[in-house]
């Protein structure tokens, strides 16, 4: 058997946190391969990256999510008992009840909500001057998301839900206050979804036919037990907060505009080219960094011992950029993703394997349609300048944004 080429370190914990996205591809460069063995957080970890160890990673007979993920990740950014950390028949009737929300028509239906937000703030850009356009947003998708999982939410509050998912998001990787918000907006926003979750049940507030909060406050487990109402909460704000989240890949394809100016022109109107650019978006801009299991009972793969219950993280940043699986990885060229079929391996900005049974994200075909209707209005919809300012990404902050939130001024609507 062979020996794991191993970071030498004591502990890589700091390292990770410096090198953020390139933490794994930079060791695995280094030796010459895509598995490599580091001490993360005091434990012994496995990282693997291209599309053979994706497709291992998402074997359910190797691998088991429970305990995977670091627990500041759970009390910030998943919540603890999500789906993200169930296994086996509880996992399958958990992620059952989110795909049956995600029909096409529902997606669509959430991709009109999200329109009829962006065309009420054209004006209201123009009028005002500079906006920054991640706030922005941020805050149409939360009441895009709001309105489409039939959770009541008022005008006053839509700042600060959209600050908590924020919050959330931005908790996981971080040191200090940050991470400190992260820890609070989740107990602030478990406990509101929590109540809001018994008074669907008791009949208090109505929850349409349908509609996430109804399914997620009616939802049974594998022993046709309701969900206990901390859970339930945890599973709303799965629903909410990953869509919110989706600003981020918006603000990226806004970049991705102003850095090719000319697939400008090229995507407007044109759905395959809009296709296209997307995906090119969700591969080469950093979203997700990392993704994280355990071993359920030792095997070999490769020449290499993976013993029981070691913890393994898969680079999915690394995976959208090997240069085995994508030539030029660093280069933008939407134009590789013509005639592209799905590869449930090898292209993984939101996980891999299936989307019904397996470990990807439920959310996926929102986070396209969101992205392509984004786009939509960016080139047909209005036309606006991006004044100086710095859009670098730090690829050692995660997640990473441009530091301006992408700032636009001079809006006109067009269409």
């Amino acid at each position: 058997m062979s020996t794991m080429p191993s970071d030498r370190s004591p502990d890589s914990t700091l390292a990770f946190r410096r090198e953020g996205y390139r933490f794994v591809g930079t060791r695995c460069d280094r030796f010459g391969t895509d598995i490599v063995q580091a001490r993360l957080l005091l434990e012994p970890t496995i990282c693997l990256r291209g599309r053979e160890a994706a497709e291992l990673f998402y074997d359910e007979e190797r691998f088991v999510r429970r305990g995977a993920m670091p627990k500041r990740g759970q009390r910030t950014l998943t919540g603890v008992g999500g789906v993200q950390g169930l296994d086996g028949p509880a996992h399958r009737v958990r992620k059952a009840m989110f795909m049956s929300i995600m029909t096409p028509a529902a997606v669509r239906r959430l991709g009109d909500l999200f329109d009829d937000e962006w065309q009420a703030r054209i004006s209201a850009w123009a009028e005002h001057g500079p906006v920054v356009l991640y706030d922005e947003v941020g805050r149409m998708l939360t009441r895009a998301i709001w309105a489409w999982a039939g959770v009541p939410l008022a005008g006053t509050d839509v700042r600060r839900r959209t600050a908590e998912m924020h919050a959330m998001i931005e908790g996981p990787a971080a040191l200090g206050p940050t991470h400190w918000r992260g820890l609070v907006a989740r107990r602030r926003a478990e406990r509101w979804a929590g109540e809001l979750i018994e008074e669907v049940r008791a009949g208090a507030v109505p929850a349409p036919s349908g509609s996430a909060l109804r399914v997620v406050a009616g939802h049974r487990d594998e022993w046709g037990r309701p969900l206990p109402r901390r859970i339930a909460a945890v599973e709303l704000l799965n629903v909410l907060r990953p869509t919110v989240a989706v600003d981020r890949y918006v603000v990226f394809a806004a970049l991705a505009l102003h850095d090719h100016p000319h697939w400008h022109d090229r995507v407007r109107g044109d759905d395959a080219a809009t296709e296209q650019f997307v995906q090119e978006v969700r591969r080469h801009y950093p979203f997700f960094a990392v993704t994280a299991a355990r071993v359920r009972r030792s095997f070999e793969w490769q020449g290499y011992a993976f013993p029981q219950g070691r913890r393994v993280l898969l680079d999915l940043y690394g995976t959208n950029h090997h240069p085995r699986l994508w030539p030029e990885p660093e280069r933008f060229r939407p134009e590789r993703f013509a005639g592209w079929r799905d590869d449930p391996f090898g292209f993984v900005p939101q996980g891999g394997g299936d989307h019904q049974a397996g470990h990807r994200c439920a959310g996926e075909w929102i986070t396209i349609e969101l992205m392509k209707r984004a786009v939509a209005n960016l080139t047909g919809a209005m036309s606006y300048r991006v004044p100086p300012q710095d859009l670098a990404l730090d690829l050692g902050m995660m997640p990473t944004l441009p530091p301006s939130g992408l700032v636009v001024d001079g809006v006109r609507r067009t269409a």
